[in-house]
C-alpha cells in the first residue's frame, strides 16, 4: 500500500505525536509498504528520506493553537496518489485539509486522536469553535479512530458519537533505543529526579509548575536534585520560579536534549516524574515509557493513559493531579526506599516489553487498513 500520514509537523521535532508518526511510519516501511509524510517544515529542514520514510516539507505562515498553517497542503495533497490517507489530532489544519481531499479523491481517512483541541486566552474560543464545527465533520468522514486508552472515550464529549469506528491502541517504545544502559545515579549526595517536555504554553498541562512546588516542599527532607530536559518559551517563567524560591542548586535546566543525552538522563535518574493536570491534553505519556523501558520506577497522575498499568503491575506511584502534597509524598517514598525502586523498575521493564512495542502497534494498525 502507498499510506500518507500528515502530521502538523515531523521529525527533528519532537514532541509525542511527531514520535508516534514516526514509529508507525517506520514500522509499516518495514513490512512493505510506502509511506510519505508531508507536514511543515519545523524546524527548517530540506526535503528527506528517514528509515525508508519520504518527507515533503512545507513552508508554513503562521501557527494557531500549535498547530501549522500550511497553504500549498492541499495541492500537494491532490497531485499525490495513495492507498491510505492517514492524519492527526490535535492539530486541525493538517487534518482537516486532509479530511476534505481525502473525501475529494475517494480514498480511506484514518485518524489517530491523540487528544482533546484545547488553549489558553484568546486561543480557547478558537479551539471552542473549532470543536462544534469542523472537528464534526472529521470524526464523520474518518473510517476508523485510533485513540490511547478506553477512558479518553469516556472523558472525551466528542468521541461517544463515533464509538463504533474507534480502535483503542496504545502506543509503543523503542526497545533498541530506550534501554538499561547499568548507569547509576554517581551522585552520592542527592537523588535525582527526571522531567522532560517541551516548555511552552501548549504543554503547560504537563505539570511542571506543581512538580517544582512539590520538590521546594521536600528539599527539606531528603537532598536531591531536579534536572528538566526541554526548551520553549515558559523556560524563563520556570526559572523565574526555581529562583524566587531558592531552588537554584536543585533544579537545573538541561534544554533540549538529543537522542544520546536522553538515553543517559533516563538511566541515571532514580524516578522520572510525569505529573500532568489535564486529561483532555494528555494524551498517554510517552515519556513515562521511555523512562520505564530504562527500568526506572515513574511517578504519574491518574490521567495518563498508562496509570492504570503502572498501578496494576507496581511500576510506580499513580497520584491525583494538581495533588501537591500527594506528588511529595510519593517522591519521599521512592527517593528513601531504594529496593522500592528496583522492584518498580524492574516491574516497569516487564510491562513495556509485554505491552507496547511499535511492532504491536503497526501490526494493529495495518490490519485497520486492510479491513477497509
Amino acid at each position: 500500500m502507498k499510506i500518507i500520514q500528515t502530521p502538523a509537523r515531523f521529525y527533528p521535532y519532537t514532541g509525542g505525536t511527531e514520535k508516534v508518526c514516526f514509529y508507525l511510519s517506520r514500522e509499516l516501511v518495514k513490512k512493505g509498504h510506502s509511506v510519505k509524510v508531508i507536514c511543515a517544515n519545523e524546524p527548517a529542514t530540506r526535503d528527506s528520506v528517514l528509515e525508508g520514510i519520504e518527507i515533503r516539507r512545507l513552508p508554513y505562515i503562521a501557527k494557531v493553537c500549535n498547530t501549522n498553517i500550511t497553504l500549498s497542503l492541499g495541492k500537494e495533497l491532490w497531485l499525490e496518489t495513495c492507498d491510505i490517507m492517514h492524519t492527526h489530532l490535535p492539530h486541525p489544519w493538517s487534518a482537516d485539509v486532509s479530511a476534505f481531499i481525502a473525501l475529494l479523491k475517494n480514498k480511506p481517512l484514518f485518524l489517530t486522536y491523540h487528544n482533546d483541541i484545547t488553549a489558553r486566552g484568546i486561543s480557547k474560543f478558537i479551539a471552542g469553535f473549532y470543536n462544534f464545527s469542523a472537528l464534526k465533520f472529521l470524526l464523520k468522514r474518518a473510517n476508523k479512530i485510533f485513540i490511547y486508552h478506553e477512558n479518553y472515550l469516556k472523558s472525551s464529549p466528542f468521541l461517544k458519537p463515533y464509538r463504533n469506528k474507534i480502535v483503542i491502541l496504545p502506543p509503543g517504545v523503542d526497545l533498541e533505543k530506550f534501554k538499561p544502559l547499568g548507569l547509576n545515579n554517581t551522585d552520592k549526595a542527592n537523588k535525582v529526579i527526571f522531567f522532560l517536555s517541551i516548555l511552552d504554553r501548549f504543554h503547560f498541562y504537563k505539570g511542571l509548575d506543581y512538580l517544582l512546588q512539590a520538590v521546594k516542599k521536600i528539599t527539606s527532607k531528603i537532598p536531591l536534585k531536579l534536572y528538566v530536559g526541554g526548551s520553549g518559551e515558559l523556560l524563563n517563567y520556570y526559572k523565574e520560579f526555581v529562583e524566587r524560591n531558592g531552588l537554584e542548586e536543585t533544579v537545573h535546566f538541561l534544554g533540549f536534549l538529543d537522542d544520546e543525552t536522553l538515553l543517559r538522563y533516563y538511566n541515571l535518574c532514580d524516578v522520572f516524574v510525569l505529573p500532568s493536570i489535564s486529561s483532555a491534553q494528555e494524551g498517554f505519556g510517552l515519556a513515562a515509557l521511555e523512562a520505564m523501558a530504562c527500568k526506572k520506577p515513574v511517578i504519574v497522575t491518574d490521567i495518563t493513559g498508562v496509570a492504570e498499568d503502572i498501578q496494576r503491575q507496581g511500576a510506580g506511584v499513580v497520584v491525583k493531579p494538581r495533588n501537591i502534597d500527594a506528588l511529595s509524598e510519593a517522591l519521599v517514598y521512592l527517593l528513601s526506599n531504594e529496593n522500592g525502586r528496583k522492584t518498580m523498575g524492574d516491574n516497569a521493564y516487564r510491562l513495556v516489553k509485554e505491552n507496547y512495542t511499535w511492532q504491536r502497534y503497526a501490526d494493529i494498525t495495518e490490519k485497520e487498513y486492510l479491513d477497509i
